[in-house]
């Protein structure tokens, strides 16, 4: 294939359409804009979501809902991912680390997701009330 061979696929293109030249092209006089009107007139349109001076639905509808920006901060662990890590004192750094929790993450929760067998000493990371008895049981400590 050569550059100078490249051509658009067929029907891709098609004439311009040619305003204003007579009755016999059918775009002429109004040029398909109809008669009268904000839509007729060079630059007479509106920002999105006008309708007329009418209250907008945007602005209708009721404000809804709540969206946490510390929600991204908190990081979930499962018990499984803890029994793979070779420390047995685990903090949010070595978390970290680990590569088990994102860098920008503040806190991090573990959750009663697999299991653990052996004994692991959390500092500085929360439980649930499932992953603490887990913990717990087999013989670890959470501070």
């Amino acid at each position: 294939m050569l550059l100078n061979t490249v051509q658009p696929g067929v029907g891709a293109k098609h004439a311009k359409r040619r305003v204003g030249r007579g009755i016999g092209s059918g775009l002429g006089k109004t040029c398909g804009r109809g008669h009268k009107g904000q839509k007729s007139r060079a630059g007479g349109f509106h920002k999105v979501g006008f309708e007329g001076g009418q209250m907008p639905l945007q602005r209708r509808l009721p404000k809804r809902g709540f969206k946490s920006l510390t929600a991204r901060k908190v990081a979930e662990v499962r018990l499984s991912e803890l029994n793979l890590l070779p420390v047995n004192e685990i903090d949010l750094l070595s978390l970290k680390q680990a590569g088990l929790v994102s860098a920008q993450a503040l806190v991090a929760k573990v959750v009663l997701s697999g299991k653990i067998e052996r004994a692991v000493k959390l500092r500085g990371i929360g439980a649930t009330a499932g992953a603490r008895a887990a913990i717990e049981a087999a013989g670890g400590s959470i501070e």
